[in-house]
């Protein structure tokens, strides 16, 4: 069934990461312009933020693709919303593709048809993640572009091909694809026992925030090696060349089979549309 007080809260939360970007991201990207010396990067960096003054000037969303919308939910074991929020996200995905508007972006994968209102056959994406004693539902959106999309993969390496194999494998899928996500990008790296598992930790790695370190002390090294040597590659700001290519490389991990060692990269554009929300069981925000 339908919430409609729920369906409220997520349709603003839909608006809300449509057409202003998250602070981090945005406080990135003007340290990026800050650092860089070349003139053609400069001045695409005033290309984005013009375009992101004008979003918020003309109330529209940052980018024509408003991308495939992609739920990610932490949900309390004694939430009473838990069986209405599929339902109640889907009504606000269509009511906000038709309002703000969205782009329909919902393509049948076998009719190729589109939906027409970013709804179908797994759209829009929910990934669940049950929190034992809380009752509250923590929403978070992010709105997956075509570009940054191309650049997302997964692979199973042999063990001996160890974290050296990881870095590899994330540099050449940015190097060949990056400039196609309209940098500079967000990476996401995923490590973990199989093929899923790694793609599915590198997409909430997107959904860290730019600046967040990883806890664990190996990792943040390797976060800050990655970093390092793909701003040197010299991608910049949409691909036309420039100081820094990335505003962050993030990485999760869990983890992974004596025999296998599984690596998946996702990347967010320089527009990471990503919000969160924390719905309280009465159904209005925190």
């Amino acid at each position: 069934m339908i919430d409609i007080k729920l369906a409220d809260e997520i349709y603003k939360l839909i608006y809300e990461a449509s057409v202003a970007l998250p602070d981090d991201v945005y406080d990135a990207l003007a340290g990026m312009s800050a650092r860089e010396d070349k003139p053609l990067a400069r001045e695409l960096y005033g290309c984005i933020f013009d375009n992101v003054k004008k979003a918020a000037l003309l109330d529209r969303p940052i980018c024509q693709d408003t991308g495939s919308l992609q739920f990610f939910l932490k949900a309390g074991s004694k939430c009473p919303l838990l069986g209405d929020a599929e339902d109640s996200i889907k009504h606000a995905v269509i009511a906000a593709t038709r309002g703000i508007p969205l782009r329909p972006n919902a393509v049948d994968s076998f009719a190729e048809r589109n939906t027409g209102n970013n709804v179908g056959e797994g759209a829009p994406f929910i990934e669940w993640e049950i929190i034992p004693g809380r009752d509250d539902l923590e929403v978070t959106v992010y709105m997956a572009g075509g570009g940054c999309s191309l650049v997302g993969r997964s692979k199973v390496l042999m063990p001996l091909e160890g974290y050296e194999g990881i870095v590899k494998f994330v540099f050449d899928a940015v190097v060949e694809w990056g400039v196609n996500a309209c940098p500079p990008l967000i990476v996401g790296v995923g490590i973990g026992a199989c093929a899923p598992t790694a793609a599915m930790l590198s997409k909430k790695a997107v959904l860290r925030p730019v600046g967040s370190k990883n806890a664990n002390r190996r990792a943040r090294e390797m976060e800050e090696h990655m970093k390092r040597g793909l701003n040197s590659v010299g991608i910049g700001p949409l691909g036309m060349s420039g100081k820094e290519s990335v505003q962050c490389v993030n990485i999760e991990y869990a983890a992974h089979h004596p025999a296998t060692l599984a690596v998946g990269v996702s990347v967010g554009c320089w527009a990471t549309r990503r919000k969160t929300v924390v719905i309280k069981a009465d159904g209005g925000r925190l």
